[in-house]
């Protein structure tokens, strides 16, 4: 019965590996309980790497090329067999071959936003996608620590994996950039850059090299987007008090002309416009704003601002308006469109009109 079992027995003495396209990583070399003969001849070609596997522990390991499999090209598997220098009987091993071409176009992106301090705004909630490329340079490493037994395993497996170690590491690239969010858009390739660095050491753990990264989008959640554009709007007016009124009153400027040209809603969007942080000053503001823009085609709008304005222009403010005033501007620099010096010295200016 062992003769019968023997003669049946196939002995393997050629070994290499077609790879298909389909993404495989990992693909171990089907066995089916033969042996391989001694002296049989192991193909290897470029970008691939193949592992010889003792009872589960990693023998020999061979790069491109063509090798004679005898006691001289593998000294460990010979050293765990005991083999002697006269070993010349065919032997079993498992042998798994290794893709280490790069894997590109692999995506990544943030699902949910993610928070980042940032010097200008504080904390930030953005969203980032982009792409990256890796390729095995440790096959022993990736054997034990990642594809194991298997007898295939594919990019698809390792994916998910290797997403949420670029995500974690967004934050650290942002801060090791030194970009500050209004400039990141700007400089994607710095950031790009940075993520790679704090990344590239998690992908060595499993024997894998990140050859690049790219960061194709960086965009704030919408309401933030809206203080944003806030914020850049303010940014053109720059610190003068009267500038900042008229930014105000720009602002508002179209609401009035609409409710003014729909027969008498115009008093309730100056009352509105008002509140935007610039109280009794802003109608002086807006009513030679109003007369100075709409002259030609919107008497009506600018003479019920005039009005307007002629009934809340005192000479100087008194103190609960000023306070008013002050709160106004306090909440829009508690929302960032306003900056510490801004506030300050619109504060200043607004008590020196104290009645």
């Amino acid at each position: 019965m062992a003769l019968m079992d023997f003669i049946r027995k196939q002995f393997i003495d050629i070994l290499e590996w077609t790879e298909s396209g389909d993404g495989t990583l990992a693909w171990r070399f089907p066995m089916a309980g033969n042996e391989i003969q001694y002296g049989g001849s192991l193909t290897v070609r470029e970008s691939q790497v193949a592992v010889f596997v003792n009872e589960g522990q990693v023998a020999d390991v061979f790069g491109p090329g063509m090798h004679k499999l005898t006691t001289q090209t593998l000294p460990v598997l010979t050293y765990l067999r005991n083999w002697d220098k006269l070993f010349q009987s065919p032997f079993k091993s498992d042998v798994y071959f290794f893709s280490t071409r790069q894997q590109i176009d692999r995506r990544w992106g943030t699902s949910q936003p993610v928070t980042i301090r940032d010097k200008d705004f504080g904390a930030v909630r953005l969203r980032a996608f982009g792409n990256y490329a890796y390729r095995i340079q440790d096959a022993k490493l990736f054997h034990t620590s990642i594809s194991g037994t298997r007898d295939r395993y594919t990019v698809e497996d390792l994916d998910g994996q290797l997403r949420g170690l670029m995500l974690q590491h967004i934050s650290d690239a942002v801060a090791q950039s030194g970009v500050p969010f209004l400039d990141l858009a700007a400089n994607q390739i710095e950031f790009a850059v940075q993520l790679k660095e704090a990344t590239a050491p998690e992908f060595v753990k499993l024997g894998l090299v990140l050859e690049s990264v790219t960061v194709q989008n960086v965009s704030l959640p919408d309401e933030l987007q809206k203080i944003l554009d806030q914020k850049i709007g303010m940014g053109m007016v720059g610190n003068d008090m009267g500038k900042f009124m008229q930014y105000q009153t720009a602002q508002a400027i179209p609401k009035f002309a609409e409710g003014a040209a729909g027969g008498g809603g115009g008093s309730g969007v100056v009352g509105d416009a008002m509140g935007l942080g610039a109280g009794v000053a802003l109608g002086q503001v807006m009513a030679q704003q109003l007369s100075q823009g709409l002259q030609g085609g919107g008497a009506a709008a600018a003479g019920a601002a005039a009005a307007a304005a002629s009934a809340a222009a005192p000479v100087g403010l008194k103190p609960d308006e000023v306070m008013a005033t002050i709160e106004k501007l306090a909440e829009l620099k508690a929302k960032g469109i306003l900056t510490d010096e801004e506030f300050t010295s619109k504060k200043a200016e607004l008590l020196k009109k104290l009645v």
